[in-house]
């Protein structure tokens, strides 16, 4: 094998998320089954860790997926049951210059229009979308990815195909209505490190 050759074959793994052997995996519990992250501490580890202290801290348990769409991802992390937003950590850097690609069943940072703002909402790309990549995002900042569903993609697509319409969704003290959230709660039940 040539050296380009060697390179490009090292790109193309990039791009699809470089997982390894040492890198830690989350278990995510929900009402609608269990699944599997592997999470790319190598690649984003400011983002990995900010994850896991959330992870260690239980914040997640009873939280819930908050907007599900079917032809794009699965977004939660931040909303308890009965949609009352939960108090976050400080927001950190973004992370998306890492080089790795939304691609399908990859582990997202969820954030504002603004880059760093990011805290503890997190989403699954349920569709190929290079579009939230740095290179290609309309900010030309894009969406961190940290993370890929290594078992129970099955799982993922339960949640996608789950039925949406408006929604009423409690953020700081205001009650307002979203788009996409689901009719019927999916829940986080808890995410744990697997041993």
């Amino acid at each position: 094998m040539t050296r380009l050759m060697t390179l490009a074959l090292l790109a193309g793994l990039a791009v699809a998320g470089t997982a390894r052997a040492d890198d830690p995996v989350v278990v995510v519990e929900t009402s609608l089954g269990t699944f599997e992250v592997q999470l790319f501490e190598k690649d984003a580890p400011t983002t990995v860790k900010n994850f896991l202290s959330y992870v260690d801290d239980k914040f997640y348990d009873n939280t819930i997926f908050h907007r599900v769409i079917s032809d794009f991802m699965v977004q939660g992390g931040g909303f308890e049951t009965g949609g009352k937003e939960k108090k976050t950590k400080a927001a950190i850097k973004n992370e998306s210059y890492n080089g790795l690609s939304n691609k399908k069943y990859t582990l997202a940072m969820a954030r504002t229009d603004k880059p760093d703002s990011a805290t503890s909402q997190f989403f699954v790309n349920v569709e190929d979308n290079d579009r939230l990549d740095k290179v290609r995002a309309k900010d030309r900042v894009g969406y961190c990815v940290f993370g890929k569903v290594i078992k129970g993609t099955d799982v993922v697509e339960k949640i996608k195909a789950v039925k949406t319409d408006k929604g009423t969704l409690i953020t700081e003290g205001q009650k307002h209505v979203e788009d996409d959230v689901p009719v019927e709660e999916v829940v986080i039940k808890s995410i744990k490190l697997k041993k």
